[in-house]
């Protein structure tokens, strides 16, 4: 067993049946002067030191004047790629919108077509590097999205790759077919054909594979926006993925607010991101519903377009988390701490809501919070000791400065 002392403050404590909403978010649920036990992989027990009894414990981390919390749980990313789009970078520098940039064969589809000519275990070795990179800035779970292969051959390599990365490295990884990410140049005369493909092709067959003892897939997304897919295409595509047990996490209100959210949660969506684009009517079919609404501030920050208003999705009563959305064109950060500062800087949420939104709101929006994302007794021993901090509020006022001292992933000091 490991014994960590003289917690300064112990973040996100206590059970969760759901996630974290309304005026609650701004009640971080803490401890002060606490102390931790880890027995093997799992938190054994956590309290004040005032109530620390004798403990057999193998090693001992005195964190005075430190933090302790659960690792980030990143809901929202696309780690696996080819190659950076740093022209297209430039091309924004210089005055080009993100739809111009796709309409001349930039965008997803630049993605998709270097992607198919890389092979899976390169692949591979690319994205484990970026994944030990985020779990070295604090990631503890993370959701990888398919979609830039749009091709049953590249969506199936993409899948084998997050299935190989959850095999190798220890901490929570859900897999997402993103297939509907834009439509393929050889579909561009015939839409309709590439939904077909998707729902009797793709979905069919990447959620019957044996290949592994888990599921290739574990949710199924689409890009529900102007210039991409419709409502209805997205009812065609989330209800076929739902027969096969998927559950709905969406990409919506980016740019338009088009009735996506609306047909998401009718759809019992785990999820609806983006979100930079939001009318009354949006966080009206939210209330009421289990839908969590999910933040993406670094791609607002990085193409220059609206943020998410967190404010008025906190004052309607839900619950918000906020993710990376990693990803070559439009969020090239795998920094969770980043997006923390982001949510108290750009969305206006205060530090207590912005490191709830960005642990245990963020696992239960990819649906890991049974696992981690909160100091719960039998939670996986994924932790974050920070250098020593006055309080809490200073992890996000650090902005683009990572706090971390200690990472324990599995119970193991890493």
């Amino acid at each position: 067993m490991k014994l960590i002392t003289n917690i300064h403050q112990l973040l996100v404590t206590g059970e969760y049946q759901k996630p974290v909403a309304g005026d609650n978010m701004n009640e971080l649920h803490m401890l002060e002067n606490a102390y931790l036990v880890i027995k093997e992989d799992r938190i054994y027990e956590y309290g004040l030191m005032d109530d620390l009894h004798p403990i057999a414990a193998d090693e001992v981390i005195d964190a005075t004047g430190q933090i302790v919390m659960p690792m980030w749980c990143d809901s929202h990313t696309h780690l696996i790629y080819a190659a950076t789009r740093e022209d297209e970078f430039v091309d924004r520098i210089n005055g080009l919108s993100y739809q111009e940039i796709a309409s001349r064969g930039g965008g997803i589809l630049n993605s998709a077509r270097r992607l198919r000519e890389m092979s899976e275990d390169d692949l591979y070795k690319d994205a484990l590097k970026r994944l030990h990179k985020a779990i070295s800035l604090g990631t503890g779970a993370i959701e990888i999205k398919s979609g830039y292969g749009l091709t049953v051959e590249a969506e199936l390599k993409m899948l084998r790759v997050i299935q190989r990365l959850k095999k190798d490295v220890a901490i929570p990884i859900k897999a997402t077919l993103l297939a509907a990410h834009a439509i393929p140049e050889r579909f561009k005369e015939n839409r309709d054909a590439y939904i077909k493909e998707i729902v009797e092709e793709m979905i069919p067959s990447f959620c019957s594979s044996t290949e592994t003892d888990s599921p290739l897939v574990d949710f199924v997304d689409i890009f529900c926006e102007t210039g991409y897919f419709t409502v209805q295409e997205m009812d065609t595509i989330l209800t076929a993925g739902i027969k096969y047990r998927l559950k709905p996490k969406v990409h919506v209100n980016q740019f338009t607010s088009i009735g996506g959210i609306e047909k998401a949660v009718a759809l019992d969506a785990l999820s609806v991101d983006h979100l930079e684009e939001l009318t009354d009517q949006d966080i009206k079919a939210l209330q009421g519903s289990t839908t969590i609404p999910v933040a993406l501030p670094g791609c607002s920050f990085f193409i220059n377009i609206p943020y998410t208003p967190a404010r008025r999705i906190i004052s309607a009563g839900l619950p918000i988390a906020i993710a990376t959305d990693y990803n070559p064109g439009t969020s090239p950060s795998l920094s969770m701490n980043f997006v923390v500062s982001q949510a108290c800087i750009n969305l206006k949420m205060t530090p207590a809501e912005a490191i709830i939104a960005a642990t245990i709101n963020g696992a239960f929006s990819m649906d890991v919070a049974n696992e981690t994302g909160s100091i719960t007794k039998g939670k996986k021993a994924n932790l974050i000791i920070t250098k020593p901090l006055n309080s809490y509020k200073a992890i996000p006022y650090h902005f683009g400065e990572s706090q971390i001292e200690t990472l324990i992933v599995n119970g193991e000091v890493l």
